[in-house]
């Protein structure tokens, strides 16, 4: 038999804290009583320990983090302590596509950038983005850093060339870095047009 008082409001908040009621019991709680029912337990527990002492019904983040994720778009301004939970997920694959993830990179900079606009938000995802792909290369693997640097100045040249230009590269004294002068083995055929320049 339960012997726990009814959860209503006939109880003052030391009787209610007495007692263990699930969170299901709680929020129904808050729902009955126009309360806001969402929140951890926890959460849920101080709201009706306060609404039942004072009959003052609290203002939580949570409601105002819901607000602002039902109208969020390019313009919204990031709230403070976000949390990057499905719904902001869902916005920026929206906007960024589905390979979009909470990298932790991107988590710390919108954990510190309340204030700036979801907008300002994704160009940093792309900035972030962008200096993954340019990590540098440990230099042993210097054919690695060869190639990637001949394809940041060489878009439009094929692998094929870029792997004659190491080769080319690396039959010369010094350093193997990638450098502009490289592409004259690209127009040389014959040894002695290796003046040529692109």
């Amino acid at each position: 038999m339960d012997k726990r008082p009814e959860l209503n409001l006939n109880l003052d908040s030391e009787t209610f804290r007495n007692y263990y009621y699930l969170k299901e019991e709680l929020m129904k709680f808050c729902r009955d009583n126009g309360l806001p029912s969402s929140g951890n337990k926890k959460e849920l527990t101080e709201r009706i320990a306060h609404y039942l002492d004072t009959g003052e019904i609290t203002k939580t983040e949570t409601t105002n983090k819901t607000k602002i994720l039902n109208d969020i778009s390019l313009g919204t301004i990031i709230e403070e302590n976000i949390v990057c939970d499905e719904k902001h997920r869902s916005f920026f694959k929206n906007i960024i596509g589905p390979s979009f993830t909470f990298n932790v990179k991107f988590q710390k900079w919108l954990k510190t950038n309340s204030g700036k606009t979801y907008k300002e938000a994704v160009d940093e995802y792309y900035r972030i983005k962008k200096d993954k792909n340019k990590t540098t290369i440990d230099s042993q693997f210097e054919y690695n850093t060869y190639i990637r640097d001949f394809f940041i100045e060489n878009k439009d040249r094929t692998l094929n060339d870029a792997i004659k230009c190491w080769k080319y590269k690396k039959s010369l004294p010094g350093h193997n870095r990638y450098e502009q002068t490289d592409l004259v083995i690209l127009n040389s055929i014959l040894p002695e047009n290796r003046n040529c320049s692109d």
